[in-house]
Parts: C-alpha cells; structure tokens; sequence
C-alpha cells in the first residue's frame, strides 16, 4: 500500500484521534506490536511524546518472534517502552480453557499493566480496539471495561482498513501484518491449555510460514489432532507432495498425531463455531 494521501474522512478521523489523545494528562498503551497497538500507539507518541508508554505483555503464549517485532516498532515510533511478564497460565481458570479464557488472561494482564501504569505515575489505560471488534465473540473486552480501560480507535469509529491506510501513511512496517492473537486462541475450547502445547502450536505456524504461508493457523483439537488453516488459494500448494509430506512428518515429530486441512480455509476466530448463543451472550462485549 502505497503512502497516498488519507481522505477527508479518514484525515478528519485521524484529527479527531489526536485530540482525544492530546486530552489526556498521560497514558499506558497495551502494546502488541501488531497493527492496532502500533497505530495507536505512534498517534499517543505525536498527540503526548514522552507522557505515553507503550506497554507489552510478555507470556508463553506470545507466539516467538513477537517480541522482538514490538520492541522494533516502539523504537520506530520513538515512544518508550515496557515490558512486563504475566502469569496467566498460574490461572486454573485461564487453563481450563473455557470460552471465558479470554476474559480471565485479559483481567491479569491488565492487573499487571495497572499496578505498572500506577509506579510510573500514567493515570489512563489504553488499548487498540476498533470498530470491527465490536462484532465479533471478545471475552476480553469485558475485562477491559471492567477496568476502565479506554479504545481510542472505536471511541474515534476507525476500522481495520482505515488502520492499515493510517499505518502505511505513517510509514508504519505493520501496515500490512497479518493479526497474531496469542497462541492459547488456537486451543480447542475444553482443551487444557499447556506448555507443550501452545510449543507445538507455534513450530508448526513457524514451520508454515517459513514455507511461505503468511495466514495460517494449526490448531490443537482433542486427540493431539492439528486442524490446519490457509487460504483456499493456496491449498493446493500445501498438498503438493514432497510439502505434504514434509509437512505431515514435522508435525508428528512435535506430537501431533493426526494432520488434517480444513477445506474452509483461513478464518479468523474459527474455534468460536462451537459457542452457543449463551456463551456469546455472557462472554462478549458488554458494550
């Protein structure tokens, strides 16, 4: 995407996201590195300078690499950054696995980034929401509202697309990254969420993309079973023998024992099929 000019709408957005930044005395931002965060974050960073703080959460189930992609993007933006190691899998709640998962992992990182927040004296918290997560199954955001944190993007009715075009504008390098949720989200419901497994999980994504699959997500059902998710359009490269079979075998080698291919194809969230109406009334947003 090219560094083209924002639109009125998009410029007129844009203004309006500075100015509620520019309102606050100072802010902690819960920083993934990804696209939502890093936009937000680099427009704290021109709105507050040195009273923002980008804050990143560190855990197993942070997908490897990612780390390391934050703290070059902190750096980019020019604003200071944190990071913090949290606890969730000491959470038999968060183990378990149930479509509340999300919302307990959510409750302790934001705990831990609060009690940071109050040492460094930065009295509002933020996170990256947009418009486009308001519709879909997020537990997490009820923690987050639980604990009065703020989306500026939502408050300010920007959507992914408007992200990406905002990113590029400000020649930030996430302006086309896929989304990278933590690696627990690729656990079956039900299935207790291990070391072991979120280790497998995140080789065999590793393995995929180093084949060149950009999207993709294996995830863990019951039976050690790898359910694998790319693109329909390029399926048929992922079946292509020797990869399939160099796939298969890789696979087993981390503990899986059945290697399967979703016929679906890549979709973000797909885990949550399997909610009831229940589970997405009393696990969603609040809002």
């Amino acid at each position: 995407m090219p560094r083209d000019q924002l639109s009125n709408e998009l410029r007129a957005k844009c203004e309006q996201l500075l100015a509620l930044l520019g309102s606050f005395e100072n802010c902690a931002i819960a920083f993934s590195g990804g696209l939502d965060s890093g936009v937000l974050a680099a427009a704290a960073h021109q709105a507050l300078g040195d009273r923002a703080v980008a804050v990143t959460a560190t855990s197993p189930s942070m997908p490897e690499g990612e780390l390391d992609e934050a703290r070059r993007l902190a750096k980019q933006i020019g604003i200071r950054h944190e990071v913090i190691a949290t606890h969730e899998l000491d959470d038999p709640n968060y183990r378990t696995n149930t479509p509340l998962r999300c919302y307990h992992c959510r409750k302790i990182v934001l705990a831990e980034i609060q009690q940071l927040a109050a040492r460094l004296g930065l009295a509002v918290m933020l996170d990256g929401a947009n418009r486009d997560d308001q519709a879909d199954y997020r537990p997490g955001s009820r923690a987050a509202k639980e604990a009065g944190v703020r989306s500026p993007l939502a408050e300010c009715n920007l959507d992914k697309e408007e992200l990406r075009r905002l990113a590029a504008h400000w020649g930030l390098p996430v302006w086309n990254k896929p989304s990278s949720p933590c690696l627990s989200s690729r656990i079956a419901y039900g299935q207790a969420i291990m070391l072991e497994r979120l280790a497998m999980v995140d080789t065999a994504e590793r393995f995929l993309r180093e084949h060149g699959f950009v999207q993709v997500r294996v995830r863990y059902h019951e039976g050690e079973l790898a359910r694998i998710e790319v693109p329909r359009d390029q399926m048929a490269r992922l079946l292509d023998v020797p990869l399939r079979d160099e796939l298969a075998a890789r696979l087993k080698t981390l503990g899986f024992a059945f290697v399967t291919l979703d016929l679906e194809g890549f979709r973000s969230g797909s885990l949550n099929a399997v909610l009831s109406d229940e589970d997405l009334e009393t696990g969603g947003s609040l809002a």
